[in-house]
């Protein structure tokens, strides 16, 4: 982390702002991970219900993502990225108040509004204050903000329901969802808006014109906009189809019991934020696609170790941690990529776009992979899922130009 002494102080203020935005909204999102076999058993719902309100935030996080980055094209990064991380706020509070599943159903999409775009603002904030020779680094290892934030969630679920009563439990972890609005006083106060955006915002107002949105979809644009919204469709459909599926594999069909445990999720928090960390400097060392190739085969060898190979629960501990390294670390190049491939004028509605259009083709891998193992079992699903996926990965990164140490203009 030496490189993080080198950042000026606006550049680690900026730091600061996203990473406690990322890390926040990814204990706010993971909680409902914990908390939905007590809203089962409180509420009567099914399974399938249940599944439909993890793809409904997913879902709506894509088009709010793509929204977002117009809207910070058009008034800043910082004003658009304080109303998502607002919205975002007072929506998971709210949850905590739902009396049935229709209307968690629609805090839910609501939510995710808020969800996706601030990802998709805070990233472009991020690639365009920090210098191009930290640029990977910084945004890469605000990725690890979400396994910090899911560390946390982990702990508040264990405190939660052992002081309160499950009906009083659930809801209180929804409530802390108030955190983030105490986020947007310091990013108020301490972020400035990037000198890039502000340049190439006031070209356009000396022109009288400002760019359309439909610009990303434009000659000059349009390999850019579909080749990054085939890689981010990839990235995020084979992280989907493990980490949905990979569990229930191997209870089911392996009978492992490690993965009912704490040790268990501990190891793959801890690989996750590993994974981003590496995948942060290599992304910087190596370059934009090399951090994509590299883990995108540990990506798939992972996946063939958990489907193709015997385990036992002892293994299946020990491997908790490629596991977590190898799906999450795939994730730390991807935002400074967007960012220096769309130019200024489009950059958030570039890269807005592209990451949520593929989280929302992403968020349907579950649902095929369910479908396929009817007629070719769950391991051969998994596995053909996953393997595609990181292919694409590979494919659709090669067709992309190497962007490292790219000044943005």
């Amino acid at each position: 982390m030496q490189w993080y002494k080198e950042l000026s102080v606006t550049e680690r203020r900026t730091f600061i702002g996203a990473f406690g935005g990322w890390a926040v909204d990814a204990l706010d999102f993971m909680v409902f991970t914990f908390v939905i076999s007590t809203l089962i058993n409180l509420w009567g719902i099914d399974k399938g219900q249940a599944g439909m309100l993890g793809t409904v935030t997913l879902l709506f996080s894509a088009l709010g993502g793509w929204l977002a980055g117009i809207l910070a094209d058009r008034y800043g990064r910082v004003r658009v990225l304080q109303y998502t991380i607002l919205w975002f706020s007072v929506c998971t509070v709210a949850i905590g108040f739902a009396q049935n599943f229709e209307q968690l159903f629609v805090l839910r999409a609501l939510q995710g509004l808020g969800f996706g775009g601030e990802w998709a603002v805070g990233s472009v904030l991020m690639g365009e204050i920090v210098r191009a020779q930290h640029r990977g680094k910084a945004v890469g290892t605000v990725q690890s903000g979400w396994a910090v934030g899911w560390g946390a969630a982990a702990i508040l679920y264990t405190l939660a329901f052992s002081l309160l009563p499950p009906e009083w439990a659930w809801r209180s972890l929804f409530w802390i969802g108030v955190l983030p609005a105490f986020l947007v006083l310091y990013i108020r106060k301490h972020v400035p808006e990037p000198e890039v955006f502000q340049r190439n915002l006031a070209k356009q107002k000396d022109a009288a014109q400002r760019t359309s949105f439909w610009a990303i979809f434009s000659p000059a644009l349009l390999k850019t906009t579909v080749v990054t919204s085939l890689l981010c469709t990839a990235v995020q459909g084979g992280y989907y189809a493990i980490t949905t599926w990979l569990p229930t594999f191997l209870k089911t069909e392996r009978n492992l019991s490690v993965l009912n445990t704490g040790g268990y999720l501990l190891v793959i928090i801890l690989g996750s934020f590993c994974g981003y960390i590496v995948g942060a400097y290599l992304a910087d060392r190596l370059g934009r696609r090399a951090n994509l190739l590299i883990f995108s085969v540990l990506s798939a060898a992972s996946v063939y170790l958990y489907t193709q190979v015997p385990l036992s629960n002892e293994q299946m501990l020990v491997l908790g941690f490629p596991l977590g390294f190898a799906a999450s670390g795939i994730f730390s190049g991807i935002g400074a990529y967007l960012t220096e491939l769309f130019p200024s004028s489009v950059r958030a509605t570039g890269q807005g776009f592209a990451y949520n259009f593929g989280r929302g083709i992403g968020a349907l891998f579950p649902s095929l992979v369910g479908f396929l193992s009817q007629t070719h079992g769950l391991a051969w699903a998994i596995g053909a899922f996953a393997t595609g996926a990181y292919v694409m990965v590979i494919l659709t990164a090669l067709l992309l130009p190497e962007t490292k140490g790219r000044e943005l203009s």
